[in-house]
């Protein structure tokens, strides 16, 4: 055999060889609001080399468990950096519905800190290294949906949100040309906990000039994506899908 082209075989084998055997990496940050700990859960494919998106994660209203943390080593496995944010503090991670709902409200009823505490976890997101600064997004579910899109309101730095049967409803509407990110929402049609909002939040949206998609999962409930009652497999798959596809227009 040409030694050229055994030497081509090889080096190609051996790409195959690490990339079938790289792993997802995965650790826990620690950083602060002030005196407040927060920790943080980062993912990444060291296969990857260069600079590339970053995705930032929102938790729901349980706080940072496992579920958010496999959205984010899945975001990693599609060759993004993902940090999953820690808006309740460390060790804070309710455990029935009446603990999580006080949790939820401390933050819904104070947006700048909302605000404040998405945005600490955006800055841990573009502190890594390998993340393109210029090349950043935004996902959140439920709680973590509502977050997004004040992260949005804000007026952040961010190419786009995706709101997954997140909240819709603000106390501090955006203004017209505040918001820079786009906007994806993906809404449950039979999510009895958020349908009154949609025509408020649309209007909003309209009068801001963002620019939104709205899709409508036919059927599917409030927490469609996650294991449990409300799962619905098909609005689960198809707004990862449409996840990917709004990834791929916006941090190209």
């Amino acid at each position: 055999m040409n030694l050229r082209i055994f030497s081509l075989l090889f080096l190609s084998l051996a790409s195959f060889t690490v990339s079938a055997f790289a792993k997802v990496k995965t650790e826990l940050v620690t950083y602060k609001d002030g005196s407040a700990e927060l920790e943080g859960f980062l993912a990444y494919d060291d296969s990857v080399k260069g600079p590339r998106p970053g995705v930032l994660v929102i938790h729901d209203w349980t706080g940072l468990q496992d579920y958010t943390k496999s959205r984010v080593t899945q975001l990693a496995e599609l060759g993004y950096i993902a940090f999953a944010a820690d808006i309740c503090g460390k060790g804070v991670r309710p455990t029935d519905t009446k603990e999580c709902a006080v949790q939820a409200g401390t933050y819904k009823n104070d947006l700048p800190l909302l605000r404040r505490r998405v945005l600490l976890g955006l800055d841990q997101l573009k502190k890594n290294a390998s993340v393109d600064p210029a090349r950043l997004a935004a996902i959140g579910y439920c709680f973590g949906g509502t977050s997004v899109l004040e992260l949005a309101r804000s007026g952040a730095d961010v190419r786009g949100v995706v709101s997954f049967h997140g909240g819709l409803s603000t106390t501090l509407p955006a203004k017209p040309g505040e918001i820079k990110a786009r906007i994806l929402v993906c809404h449950g049609g039979a999510d009895s906990h958020v349908n009154a909002e949609v025509p408020a939040f649309k209007a909003e949206m309209e009068k801001a000039q963002a620019k939104m998609e709205f899709i409508t999962h036919e059927g599917a409930q409030h927490g469609f994506t996650k294991p449990g009652p409300a799962y619905q497999e098909k609005a689960d798959k198809d707004s990862w899908a449409a996840m990917k596809k709004f990834f791929a227009e916006i941090l190209k």
